[in-house]
């Protein structure tokens, strides 16, 4: 199923965003998902944030292999479920996602996908484990302490991941494997302009001219703060998150 971990990498790597290093950000520089302490540990300390910003596919193909759809059995599951377990795993750890697809199929909850685990899945409509998982899911992030701030992000990803799935294994007719969204997006902050300043000012329920002046950077100071955001008056990867413009 090689060709169904390049599918689902591109689509987990829509929610994983480009290049970040800001410094509030708990995981460091990262880059499409890969944080520098990750990318130290698969191929050797002497690496640094350049190296990062310019991991070469292969050695990002790897480290999401090996670190999540290996540890997770994809290779074994139907297609659709394997994705949603995959980026569920990216997202919360492959510990967990393992644990949701358990309980979606009522195996035993240990955190490792073997051969009884399998034997269950096998036994269960795969579209309908892969709604029980997203399910699941959500369940879990409303429970945590931060989802007043990143909660419509979070959302945003899950239900995103719900309905390409459901489509991968055949639960309707749309062709999610042709429709990848670019995973760019821009930082913006004052004299800024453009489509990222408009969907920014559109999110702040602003006038919207694409052009990043005084009223736009007040407002965005102020959600900011009532976020517990840093209120630097910049947009980007974990602010957009938290606004829901990016899972």
């Amino acid at each position: 199923m090689k060709r169904s971990f390049k599918n689902a990498l591109k689509h987990v790597l829509v929610h994983e965003g480009g290049w970040a290093d800001h410094p509030n950000d708990p995981g460091g520089a990262t880059m499409k998902g890969v944080t520098l302490n990750t990318y130290r540990r698969h191929y050797g300390s002497s690496k640094t944030k350049q190296d990062l910003r310019n991991i070469p596919d292969n050695e990002l193909a790897e480290i999401y292999r090996s670190g999540y759809w290996d540890k997770c059995h994809c290779d074994d599951l139907p297609k659709g479920l394997d994705y949603a377990v995959f980026d569920a795993a990216v997202n919360s750890g492959p510990g967990r996602s393992a644990k949701w697809l358990q309980a979606a199929v009522g195996a035993k909850q240990d955190g490792g996908i073997g051969p009884k685990t399998l034997a269950k899945v096998s036994e269960h409509d795969p579209v309908k484990v892969t709604d029980d998982i997203c399910d699941l899911r959500l369940t879990f992030l409303r429970s945590l302490d931060n989802w007043a701030t990143f909660g419509r992000g979070w959302n945003r990803r899950v239900e995103g991941v719900r309905t390409t799935a459901i489509a991968m294994a055949g639960g309707n007719n749309s062709n999610s494997e042709e429709n990848i969204p670019s995973i760019e997006y821009k930082s913006v902050k004052r004299n800024s302009r453009g489509e990222w300043v408009r969907k920014l000012q559109r999110a702040l329920k602003l006038h919207v001219d694409g052009k990043f002046g005084s009223d736009t950077e007040k407002a965005l100071k102020a959600w900011q703060s009532e976020n517990n955001l840093e209120p630097d008056g910049i947009a980007g990867r974990i602010t957009y998150r938290s606004l829901g413009l990016l899972a």
